[in-house]
Order: C-alpha cells, then structure tokens, then sequence
C-alpha cells in the first residue's frame, strides 16, 4: 500500500544548520497533522555497515532521542537513514555519490512502492519521483541561476514548488518554472517556542548576565557576515552596560567572532555556538530584548526569517533590520523596532529606546505571541497540502494529540 510522505534531506542528521532545523521541521509537522511521515536522510560510519539495514534499508522507525532533542521533534516523525557505506562520498565520481545512491538506487527499488508523495528541497530526488510516476513538493529558497527540467516541472506529478521569498519565486519563474506551481509560504515556529519556561529563563539571566549588568540582548542563528553579526559586535561596543549573547554558528565562526569582539576590547559579547533547540526556547525567552541585524545586499532579498518566528513565540521584544524579506511583517507591532540595515549606531539607539519603553515580561508579550500562531509549521503544512491534488495526498493515519 502507497502511504508514506517522504521527507528527503541529503545530509547527514545531525547538523547544526538552518536549512535542517527547517527540514526536519516541517517533516515533523507533516507527521503531527497524523500523515505517515519519514524522514530519509544518508547515513554513514559504522549504522552504514550494519547487515540489516544494507539487506532492507528503507526501514521507517522511531526517531533517534539525539535527533529529537537536537532539532525538537515530536515522536510521531519516523525515520529511515540510508546506508552510504565506503567508498560512497569518499571516492568522488557521479556513481559513488550519496545524491545519486539515493535517488537511482535506494528509491526505485526500496522506498518507491510504499511512496504516496515525495516532499524535498533537493532537485535530483524530486526528479527520481517524478520520473517514476510518484507525486512531488519541492521545496526551493535560495536564488539559483539554473533552468528547471520542463519535464519535470509540467509534469501533472510535480505539484508545487515553495519558496519564502517574493524575489526567489520571481527567479524561479524566471527560469523556467510554471507561475501557478510555485507559491510564497513563510516558515514556522515550534510548538516548544510557545511553552513558557520560567525557571529555565531565569537559570540562564543568572548564567548570562555578567559584572552587575540587567540587561540581556540575544542574538539566535548564523554567524555570517551578511547577518550583521559584526554590526552586533559594535552595538555591543557602545553599550557596555547591557549583556550580549550569540547563540548558533559553526565552531570555527564562534572562534572568529570571539576573537573580533576580543580584538575590538568588547567584553560584554558572549558567544554559545549551536544548542540544542530544547534549551533556545527557554534563553530566548530570557532576554529583554531579541536581536534581528542584517546587512543590505543578495542575501537581504531571500534570506529565511527562520529564527524570527521562533522570536515571536518568545513573546520577547524584537529589534529588526529592514529587509525586503521581511517586508511582509513591517505592520506588526510584534517587532518592537525598525532599523535600516548597515548601521550599528540606529540598531544601538533603537536598543536602548526599546529596553526603556519594552520592560521585561515572564510571561512575554501577549501581542506577539498571539500573531505567530498563524505560522505553526503545521499550519505551513496544511497550506501545502492545499495545493496537492486530493488524490495524491497521503492518508492520514493518526490524529494529531
């Protein structure tokens, strides 16, 4: 029987990247609207060469507590990791390719016959779905200057393509992909974000705030450049009076930035590196204020606001950067304030005019939190699904708890 949705992502889980958190996420939401749910992704080192799962590798079972706490997931979502044992990735031609592994060989022949819809943001499994007569969603949010296959996309199997922003849909159009099959949606918040954890924030103000200081900006997510994560280090600079913190980026970015801040003699910036989803909610609802900087440029057009609905949930006063991204959320009150991007001395003044007129809520700002709930991943979902003719939607098999 054809029943499961499958969710394919072509890394390795876990990782601490957005573009996962985004994946495994809206995987997990599919599975909570009660759909039969897997999660598909490589796998290698020594689970790839375990007997059982070379002989019968598409074997959907529970998620892994690792993969739950890491990236916040509900116990409905079930997985199956794909064997990529030696020389798969290590040798590098087409055929040895973890991407070409899954989708020549793992879905024709094991993951094909028991496949209702397939949902993914990668092109060559997308492609293998349709080419095999099975149904897509494909999921595209970065500018990519490549014609889309027209056989694929006009194909009555390709349902929808989905994108978070105005300017990606335009070049996707731009590049061969059908108006009325690809759809603007923005992402979601997890339903852990909108819990409150009181005696968890309150651990964390005591843990963070340091040398006398009462005042608390997080900052959540990468630590890139075009972020404005060093226009945060200068608004830190001028305000020394208040706490800082960055929570994300990969260890050798969290190095770089340690060292800038210490370079430029900032004492009051901490930086966490990636935590666990489960312990983000509780610190960001710690925080007087949540930081939003970015810079202009590409990256200002499509940029995901992934962490922004997260904010939302927080209920925690938000300082922004104006983006064309977040042009869709500019008549909220839910941001606290606007700045213009590239300009740490607006972010500052806008910093200390929010921390005077936004005093600190345990129980956060009912505002936003009731704005967000418009934007749960499974609200996302269920819009998705909308697009999806009604006889190639998958059952649902479980109602949601």
């Amino acid at each position: 029987m054809k029943k499961h949705y499958i969710y394919f992502i072509k890394e390795e889980l876990p990782k601490p990247e957005a573009h996962l958190v985004q994946s495994t996420n809206a995987a997990n939401a599919a599975a909570n609207l009660g759909y039969s749910t897997v999660l598909v992704y490589p796998c290698k080192g020594k689970e790839a060469l375990n007997p059982i799962n070379l002989i019968n590798p598409f074997r959907p079972r529970k998620t892994p507590e690792k993969l739950i706490k890491y990236y916040n997931l509900q116990e409905k979502l079930k997985v199956s990791p794909l064997p990529m044992p030696f020389p798969i990735d290590y040798i590098k031609t087409k055929f040895t390719n973890s991407n070409t592994i899954a989708s020549k060989y793992y879905f024709p022949f094991h993951i094909l016959s028991t496949t209702k819809i397939v949902h993914s943001r990668d092109w060559n499994f997308i492609e293998a779905a349709v080419k095999n007569g099975v149904p897509a969603i494909y999921e595209h949010h970065h500018h990519e200057n490549k014609p889309f296959a027209q056989e694929i996309v006009n194909s009555p199997l390709f349902q929808i393509a989905v994108t978070v922003a105005d300017t990606v849909r335009e070049s996707m159009i731009a590049n061969g992909m059908p108006p009325e099959k690809v759809i603007k949606l923005h992402n979601g918040y997890n339903r852990l974000f909108m819990e409150r954890h009181p005696e968890a924030a309150t651990e964390w103000r005591k843990k963070l705030l340091q040398n006398g200081r009462e005042k608390l900006v997080v900052y959540s997510g990468a630590l890139e450049q075009f972020k404005g994560i060093d226009i945060l280090v200068d608004v830190a600079q001028q305000l020394p009076q208040v706490q800082f913190v960055c929570a994300g980026g990969k260890e050798k970015q969290v190095k770089h930035y340690k060292q800038i801040a210490k370079d430029k003699q900032v004492d009051n910036i901490t930086f966490l590196g990636f935590i666990l989803q489960q312990e983000l909610a509780s610190l960001l609802q710690a925080a007087d204020i949540l930081a939003h900087p970015h810079c202009s440029g590409k990256a200002a057009t499509f940029t995901s606001p992934l962490k922004l609905f997260d904010y939302f949930a927080s209920g925690t006063p938000i300082v922004s950067t104006r983006i064309p991204s977040l042009k869709d959320f500019e008549n909220t009150s839910s941001i606290s304030a606007w700045c213009e991007p590239d300009s740490s001395t607006e972010f500052t003044a806008s910093v200390t005019r929010i921390l005077e007129t936004h005093p600190r809520k345990i129980a956060g700002y009912s505002d936003s939190i009731e704005f967000v709930k418009q934007y749960s991943w499974e609200n996302r979902a269920e819009k998705i699904l909308s697009y999806v003719d009604e006889s190639f939607r998958p059952q649902i098999t479980n109602v949601e708890t």
